[in-house]
């Protein structure tokens, strides 16, 4: 080999290091720390630098990215003495440098203890109920303590969460239980309040429903009133236009006797007094159809006094009073007047009909005798 091209080799091996060793080219978000001699020099930003070849090196490396950092779990004991497992996750971020890199050797195992004392200190305050049901308030308390303790570090913590609490698996079957009869209390007290409000729709509906019926009932009367007012209205107004005596309203109150007396409501019947001079009325309107052909007016004086002996023989029935030994029952008593009225009404006829064969005695029997 030329011995001239040995040197201008070397030469260009050494060029090629020194220009090595000159340039730095650094990522985008990241950051290097330059040292000169074992001294903090300056820190490179992103892009081509250049630095003293032999003189400066890289000390670190740091990454300015927000970035997730998760702890193991850590037990804390409760202020009433519950041991529970806590997961943590920390977001932070370098903001410098060269105090993430000078003022604290490991900043994650530093975040990491500082983390586990303050969550110590908080959760040592708080019961298990308030732990399990306060981790916004436990989130703000250990942000506020992370932040101001490594400020100072070049870190800013921007957000804490717990990830998990484990309370002791005893304590875990108590509030299991516990959740379980709160859903049975719940469900108890829905299934009371809709049986509440079953019975409540329902009596409504039965009160509609008796006030709907008592008015039907009430429309119903009033009309069947109205009805009836009208009927004896007219049958009073037909009565005096026809000009009706005594004698008719005598037998249509004989007529009437045994439909009062069926009624389903009578226990007890009492005959009236009146029936004996109703049925004297009739007996007399009978004998008063032959009063023109009959015997002089002592004659028929005599067949009255008769007629009226006979009458107290047939109908002068006692009155029935309702604990008289002689009280029957409302049907038979009504049937044994009417039995009584016709047979009296048959005296009376045949009374009539003897009347007028003796005042008529050239004439032939009388028809139907």
């Amino acid at each position: 080999m030329d011995p001239v091209v040995i040197p201008i080799l070397v030469a260009a091996l050494v060029v090629v290091f020194l220009v090595a060793a000159t340039v730095r080219i650094v990522p985008q978000a990241r950051r290097y720390n330059i040292e000169r001699f074992g001294r903090y020099r300056r820190t490179l930003q992103p892009g081509l630098n250049f630095v003293l070849p032999v003189a400066d090196r890289v000390n670190t490396k740091l990454d300015v990215r927000e970035q997730v950092y998760s702890s193991d779990p850590k037990p804390v004991i409760t202020e009433d003495n519950l041991v529970v497992n806590i997961d943590t996750v920390l977001y932070y971020q370098i903001t410098d440098p060269r105090a993430a890199a000078y003022e604290v050797a490991d900043y994650l195992h530093a975040i990491d203890q500082l983390t586990v004392t303050t969550l110590r200190n908080v959760i040592g305050s708080m019961d298990l109920e308030g732990t399990l049901t306060s981790r916004e308030e436990i989130n703000a308390r250990l942000r506020a303590v992370l932040d101001d303790a490594t400020g100072k570090w070049g870190i800013r913590v921007n957000r804490v969460e717990i990830k998990a609490i484990d309370p002791p698996n005893t304590i875990k079957e108590a509030m299991e239980k516990q959740m379980r009869a709160e859903r049975d209390k719940r469900a108890a007290i829905l299934h009371a309040e809709g049986e509440r409000q079953a019975k409540i729709l329902t009596a409504e509906g039965t009160k509609q429903k008796d006030i709907l019926e008592a008015q039907g009932t009430q429309q119903a009367m009033i009309l069947r009133a109205d009805g009836e007012s009208k009927a004896v209205e007219l049958v009073f107004q037909a009565v005096h236009r026809n000009n009706a005596d005594a004698k008719v309203l005598a037998y249509k109150y004989l007529e009437t006797l045994p439909d009062l007396a069926r009624s389903d409501n009578n226990t007890f019947w009492v005959i009236p007094g009146e029936l004996t001079e109703a049925i004297r009325t009739v007996t007399t309107a009978f004998g008063d159809r032959s009063a023109g052909t009959g015997p002089p007016t002592g004659a028929r004086r005599e067949d009255a006094a008769d007629a009226h002996a006979s009458d107290k023989d047939h109908v002068g029935a006692p009155e029935i009073e309702v604990n008289s030994t002689l009280a029957l029952d409302a049907v038979a008593a009504a049937d044994e007047a009417a039995k009584q009225a016709a047979v009296a009404v048959s005296d009376a006829k045949a009374e009539a009909e003897a009347a007028g064969e003796t005042r008529l005695p050239g004439r032939g029997p009388a028809p139907g005798g």
